[in-house]
């Protein structure tokens, strides 16, 4: 009997695995992969946007800048990135209650499009100004999408598929840092004259969002429990899952929605207050800044400097570059020609963005949602989020300098950041492989209250709308 209906079966499970596959890139292409994107982007046209910079001065005043005021602007274009990235947290879970998931990641591209005409027009125009604001935008951009993204992809997800579909956020950054390194070639937009066509062409993940993202459905989640609306929250999950056991799912949302009434979640500053949550927020605040002040990141913006510094030839610096990238989409070292000396270097860098993308940037990201109940899990995700970019505005501002200051020993400060990370973790933060949110929530407690013998009776988090905030 089993063997008669699967024939049947197949196709109706293959065109929701592919409405899913949709949903997948259609929110990630214009969300984690701008983010990765415009990370890495902006590394290809640095000495042509130094070049511009200190043109445009002299124009206008008839000097030149010093050489330290040059890297000051470039700092600050490469910095306010990550500085929009923290306006972008902030904005998200506002837009996220008011215009759902899916509308949000829509009117996010707004942000692109005004940054891709800033840049398109910068040299034109003449205005340095123009590509420091441009990089501010994308940056509101990334913020949003990097929050909203998550939730929109866990919440349409079915739950025996959730975490593969969380980790397709990892994925797509990954992706778009290669692709902007790829786009970055001379070959392509990296030539001295086609620099503000290569810092737009941001929008054309943006024009793929606006095309496919209207054809998937909103969260189901959020248009039951937010919106009270049964019917649009049926007909979303029939597109997402079928016609198959939806009176299951459907029944566990009105319970979930039933829970939440009265319940209110935990504001950002109320974790900082809570002596049972002290450890949780501890280990966050600790990895969560390790994870931005190791040094990573900012290796795709100043990838280029760093090359040149260990002695790669300009020539082939853009091809040393392109295999940071693909260290943590393919986890796999890139071969090179250079000699041995050189070769070496380039390898510790690879080296370090392969460990980082098998630690740090696969576990931190899902921290808040391991180690906080459902009361303060969302208060936990924002500040997570903001605490990241705002360690990554500190470090793309100073890398330049600590460069300049310290030369080849510029990783260094970095390398006790890693030390002493690993020896945090190592001592203070728990095990959760294989345990349930209880069993952790149960250890943490104790953790946190190791002088009580016998404790309160411990109670499983009460189930509250995660958009509250």
């Amino acid at each position: 009997m089993e063997d008669e209906l699967e024939p049947s079966l197949r196709p109706r499970t293959q065109i929701q695995g592919r409405i899913l596959l949709l949903t997948i890139c259609a929110a990630g292409i214009g969300g984690t992969f701008q983010f990765g994107y415009n990370l890495s982007i902006i590394n290809a046209p640095t000495s042509h946007i130094q070049e511009f910079t200190n043109e445009t001065w002299q124009a206008r005043t008839g000097e030149p800048l010093p050489d330290h005021l040059i890297l000051l602007m470039w700092s600050l274009i490469v910095s306010l990135y990550p500085l929009g990235g923290l306006f972008g947290a902030l904005l998200a879970g506002p837009l996220a209650i008011t215009l759902g998931r899916k509308k949000s990641l829509l009117v996010n591209n707004i942000f692109v499009v005004l940054a891709a005409i800033l840049f398109g027009f910068s040299r034109k125009a003449g205005s340095f100004e123009m590509i420091m604001l441009g990089r501010l935008l994308v940056g509101v951009s990334a913020g949003v999408s990097m929050n909203i993204q998550p939730m929109y992809l866990g919440e349409s997800a079915p739950k025996e598929l959730r975490g593969a579909v969380a980790m397709s956020s990892a994925i797509f950054t990954a992706l778009g840092i290669v692709m902007g390194q790829v786009v970055g070639l001379r070959e392509l937009l990296g030539d001295p004259q086609a620099w503000p066509l290569l810092l737009a062409s941001c929008l054309v993940p943006g024009v793929l969002q606006l095309a496919s993202l209207p054809l998937v459905p909103e969260s189901p989640r959020y248009l039951l429990i937010d919106c009270g609306d049964t019917e649009a929250c049926l007909a979303a999950l029939r597109r997402l899952r079928g016609s198959g056991d939806l009176a299951r799912e459907l029944e566990e949302l009105e319970e979930e929605r039933a829970a939440c009434q009265g319940c209110r979640a935990r504001r950002p500053w109320e974790l900082f207050q809570h002596r049972a949550l002290r450890r949780q927020v501890t280990s966050l605040v600790v990895l969560g800044s390790a994870m931005e002040l190791c040094g990573n990141d900012l290796m795709y913006a100043y990838a280029s400097s760093v090359f040149q510094k260990a002695g790669v030839p300009e020539a082939k610096v853009q091809y040393a570059t392109i295999g940071t990238g693909s260290c943590e989409l393919l986890m796999a070292i890139v071969s090179s020609s250079f000699p041995w000396t050189l070769y070496l270097a380039v390898a510790c860098i690879f080296a370090s963005i392969l460990s980082f993308g098998i630690g740090p940037a696969g576990v931190t990201g899902i921290l808040a949602t391991e180690l906080f109940d459902q009361m303060a899990r969302p208060a936990a995700c924002m500040v997570c989020g903001a605490l990241m970019w705002i360690m990554l505005f500190l470090v793309s501002l100073g890398f330049p300098f600590i460069m300049e200051a310290l030369s080849h020993f510029l990783y260094v400060p970095f390398l006790g950041v890693c030390v002493c990370g690993a020896i945090y973790t190592g001592l203070f933060l728990p095990e959760t492989k294989g345990k349930t949110l209880q069993e952790i929530s149960e250890e943490l407690h104790r953790l946190n209250f190791p002088r009580r013998a016998q404790g309160p009776t411990w109670r499983s988090p009460e189930v509250i709308q995660s958009t509250e905030l």
